[in-house]
């Protein structure tokens, strides 16, 4: 990690997988990660997941942040981190947010998702989080 400039900032990437279009939750996870220091790429919503890992692959971004209000969460998360593995960029982190029944999140991490925020997650918490868990990439 010697080759990382001690300037770098941590580049995030937020995105809303599907065709769920409520988007003010993200949008305030946005701003609240650009306000603690990240680099930040919000990509808009009704994106597939192969779409959004090219763009998390292209932007070279450190972590991705998906957020799904629809229910589809179980399918489009999934879906993300394997498009990742097949675009040889599995050292991307996945972490998730929206509304996510506590009994489908054990097969969310088994997926390789990282990381749940949920509704009433403090916005310090995913800035905290993001902070002890991703370090950027070479």
């Amino acid at each position: 990690m010697a080759n990382i400039p001690s300037n770098r900032k941590i580049r995030v990437l937020l995105a809303k997988p599907g065709l769920d279009g409520h988007d003010r939750g993200i949008k305030v996870v946005a701003r609240s990660l650009r306000d603690a220091g990240f680099e930040v790429i919000y990509t808009g919503c009704h994106h597939t997941p192969e779409e959004i890992a090219s763009v998390a692959v292209q932007e070279d971004v450190d972590v991705v942040g998906l957020s799904c209000l629809s229910g589809a969460h179980k399918t489009l998360f999934p879906e993300v981190t394997k498009c990742l593995r097949e675009m040889d960029a599995e050292d991307i982190a996945v972490f998730g947010g929206g509304i996510i029944p506590e009994q489908d999140k054990e097969d969310l991490y088994k997926a390789g998702i990282k990381a749940i925020f949920t509704p009433g997650t403090p916005l310090e918490a995913t800035a905290e989080w993001i902070s002890s868990n991703i370090t950027p990439r070479l």
